[in-house]
């Protein structure tokens, strides 16, 4: 963990699972700038890991899972510049955005294993796209999904037209951004933001059931279903099915496929390895 991070960032590795918690309470988990490179880099390690099976991404305390970027807190200097040039380029405040939330958001979604999201509290701006960008959404009763931009009259960043848009339409998007109103949990549930809400009390055991089961997967087979569906909302119709047919080639040689099929044949639970 790198020495800017402290104990903002809490880690953990349990029977295949990555858990990654925001350990800022205080602060709604807003994340700083080391915050936000070090998970990123964390998901990024995850896909090579033989040993990581299924992350899991929550909060530590009960108002907060995320409250989005930490505008108060520690930023990078940007390098010197030549005499006489201006002290902003074109192009470099999209070039932080783009490699700083967008790069994060990205390593989620482009994770070979599987991410759970466990919102334990409010999910504002880009908290709400860090949960979003998730595999699996689990929300507790009290948590709350807001889009903050509006409210601070900026744009949605990170990622968030996107993947809102491609979640729960076109219009539904456009009154979320427009007005920034607070979307509940079963709301959230409602129209498709989260998987599962359950009171906060069950969260954890909610998220390890969930976790431990990915976990014993055929993790390469769950990371070429990650791979078509995000895909497929991109796609055209041909490409998608090409797609397909190069996922099955490749996954057909794997050891948890053939434990898949010997295990059916012998009328046993399958033991998968995740290779």
């Amino acid at each position: 963990m790198s020495d800017d991070v402290g104990n903002d960032l809490l880690k953990r590795l349990e029977d295949g699972v990555l858990w990654i918690t925001l350990n800022r309470p205080d602060a709604g988990n807003a994340i700083t700038t080391p915050m936000r490179d070090t998970i990123g880099d964390w998901m990024i390690e995850a896909s090579s890991d033989p040993w990581v099976r299924c992350v899991v991404l929550t909060g530590a305390g009960e108002k907060g899972f995320c409250t989005g970027a930490d505008i108060r807190g520690q930023r990078r200097d940007p390098p010197p510049k030549p005499e006489g040039a201006p002290e902003r380029i074109v192009g470099d405040a999209a070039r932080v955005i783009r490699t700083g939330w967008g790069r994060l958001v990205q390593s989620i979604m482009d994770c070979e294993k599987p991410v759970i999201a466990g919102v334990n509290g409010t999910a504002a701006g880009g908290g709400m796209h860090l949960a979003l960008a998730c595999d699996l959404v689990v929300m507790a009763e009290e948590a709350k999904f807001i889009e903050a931009f509006v409210r601070r009259g900026i744009a949605p960043d990170a990622g968030g037209a996107y993947i809102l848009t491609r979640l729960v339409g076109l219009s539904k998007a456009k009154e979320l951004f427009f007005f920034g109103d607070d979307v509940p949990a079963p709301e959230a549930y409602r129209i498709g933001l989260a998987n599962k809400v359950v009171p906060r009390a069950d969260l954890e055991k909610t998220l390890t059931e969930w976790a431990t089961r990915l976990a014993s997967g055929p993790t390469k087979a769950i990371a070429f279903s990650k791979w078509l569906a995000n895909r497929a909302i991109d796609s055209d119709r041909h490409g998608a099915f090409w797609d397909e047919g190069y996922a099955q080639e490749l996954i057909s040689g794997t050891a948890d496929s053939k434990e898949g099929m010997m295990s059916f044949v012998e009328r046993r639970p399958p033991d998968f390895k995740g290779w």
